[in-house]
């Protein structure tokens, strides 16, 4: 199993103990804006690569928000 597959696993099994413990949505919202704002701090922290990557994760991240919103699926 690569890094990637392992952090995907990690992050699913993190996600679903969230949901389970926390029924309210509105505690999940503060959870993502938690995280979204350690890693773009994390980005600007280390170097400008991560800062790039960070920003076209962001913007990947919209897309299938709004792919979500107009379409109910990923």
């Amino acid at each position: 199993m690569s890094d990637e597959d392992e952090l995907k696993d990690w992050l699913d099994r993190t996600a679903k103990e969230i949901a389970d413990n926390y029924p309210n949505a509105r505690t999940w919202l503060s959870w993502i804006v938690y995280l979204l704002n350690a890693l773009d701090q994390q980005s600007r922290d280390e170097d400008s690569m991560n800062t790039t990557a960070f920003r076209e994760m962001w913007e990947a991240l919209q897309v299938n928000l709004r792919s979500r919103l107009r379409t109910g699926g990923w």
